[in-house]
């Protein structure tokens, strides 16, 4: 009873099974399975051609891909488009936050010229011409604070009239941390004059 067969027992199986995979399959015939819908093959299809079996290959896409990316992401920040900026920078909120710093004269946005001039002025073994550039160190420091303590005001009521249902967290941050960059090397790149309010 437990025993196995003999390969005699064995071979007409075998003999039909070839028999059967040679003759042609009627076409009437159900397959066993359902028909799939269009889009469930083609997506199928396509995936079957784009994922590669190979390591390497799907590290090179991957870089293809990011690459493709980032070009849209430098686009995007010189000009402006919402689609492709960074996340940091995305939203009706942080635009709005943009234009309101670019639109204005900041004297933060020179810091970084002054902070030059102030450094070359020290060096000099003059005591008078020393002594006008820690004044001129300490006038510039007092001068962003007061600046920027003004803009921090005014850009958070401005944000609460204009996005009150929206959050505007980091907003006021963000613009404070604007106008330390050049108007020219900020990025995104300013979309508006100044003195032309958003």
């Amino acid at each position: 009873m437990f025993r196995s067969r003999s390969n005699e027992e064995k071979a007409p199986t075998d003999k039909v099974t070839a028999d059967l995979s040679k003759q042609p399959r009627d076409p009437e015939a159900p397959k066993g399975r359902p028909t799939p819908k269009r889009s469930e093959a083609q997506t199928q299809r396509r995936r079957a051609s784009t994922v590669p079996t190979d390591r390497k290959e799907a590290a090179k896409r991957s870089r293809e891909v990011r690459r493709i990316e980032l070009a849209k992401q430098r686009e995007a920040l010189a000009n402006g488009d919402q689609r492709y900026l960074p996340a940091r920078d995305k939203g009706a909120v942080r635009k709005f936050v943009r234009d309101y710093v670019d639109s204005r004269f900041c004297i933060a946005e020179f810091f970084l010229p002054l902070a030059v001039i102030i450094l070359v002025l020290s060096m000099v073994r003059i005591g008078s011409l020393q002594n006008i550039a820690l004044l001129l160190w300490l006038a510039v420091i007092v001068l962003i604070v007061l600046d920027s303590i003004g803009l921090a005001f005014r850009l958070k009521r401005q944000l609460k009239e204009r996005f009150q249902d929206e959050p505007t967290k980091g907003a006021v941050a963000y613009g404070l941390m604007r106008t330390l960059q050049m108007r020219r090397l900020r990025l995104p790149k300013p979309q508006v004059k100044r003195g032309e309010r958003p």
